[in-house]
């Protein structure tokens, strides 16, 4: 096949979805990974497939390094390979640190940090062999500043080892061809946050306005294109200036 492929984490609904559609519109063929939101998930195969793109819904709980393994492996046996790993998924919750669980705490690791890990380890061989590849994980704007989060502490910490992460992988693999980069937004009208979270955040946010969408959409375009051959390492932060 002559279209390049993406494999897309969290890609059923909000900025994933966004950027499937996106990318199945420039020829790409997406292989679209969820866990818990099939109707979301088949939904936007079938929105693929009416723009005359190929779309590859896979369940998968990304959590366990074997079903990563599983899912990298059924996308390839697809389509023969894998251009563009795109870690979306990020699911996160608010409480008070002291009144986080054991089973919260790990969660917020084990669904925002580990996958990033388990797929890099799985998909970056077939990479290597095609010396091509890229990788872009999301992040959260203000991340990389280290601050004192009491009510989002455990995702905090996870988004911050992302920044951590991305820059390893970027060292190790730039002599293989692959970038790898992240992304950081701030405040997204992606349609999946809570009722009234992004209610008066126009008076927070430097720009005077929440972002849509086709923001984060923009800046994974750009680091997939040749232009951003020689990038490799960074932080974009999509947050019209909140967080900094």
């Amino acid at each position: 096949m002559k279209s390049k492929v993406a494999l897309i984490t969290g890609g059923a609904r909000g900025i994933g979805k966004g950027i499937a559609l996106t990318l199945a519109a420039q020829g790409w063929a997406i292989a679209l990974c969820y866990r818990t939101s099939q109707q979301d998930a088949e939904k936007t195969c079938q929105a693929i497939q009416a723009l005359g793109g190929q779309a590859l819904p896979i369940r998968s709980d990304v959590s366990d390094p074997n079903n990563c393994q599983a899912l990298v492996q059924q996308v390839e046996a697809q389509w023969g390979r894998i251009d563009a790993l795109i870690n979306g998924a990020g699911p996160y919750h608010r409480i008070n640190l002291f009144d986080e669980t054991p089973e919260g705490w790990n969660e917020m690791f084990t669904n925002n940090l580990h996958p990033i890990f388990y797929l890099a380890k799985v998909v970056t061989p077939g990479m290597k062999t095609r010396k091509y590849g890229r990788i872009i994980s999301f992040s959260m704007a203000n991340a990389d500043k280290m601050e004192a989060q009491p009510m989002v502490t455990a995702h905090y910490i996870a988004k911050a080892g992302i920044l951590i992460l991305t820059r390893t992988l970027a060292k190790m693999l730039a002599p293989e061809g692959i970038t790898v980069n992240a992304i950081s937004p701030g405040f997204i009208d992606s349609g999946s946050a809570p009722p009234g979270e992004l209610d008066g955040m126009e008076k927070k946010i430097p720009a005077g306005y929440v972002g849509k969408v086709k923001d984060t959409i923009s800046a994974v375009q750009y680091l997939l294109s040749e232009e951003a051959r020689y990038v490799t390492g960074t932080n974009i932060h999509v947050s019209g200036g909140w967080g900094m």
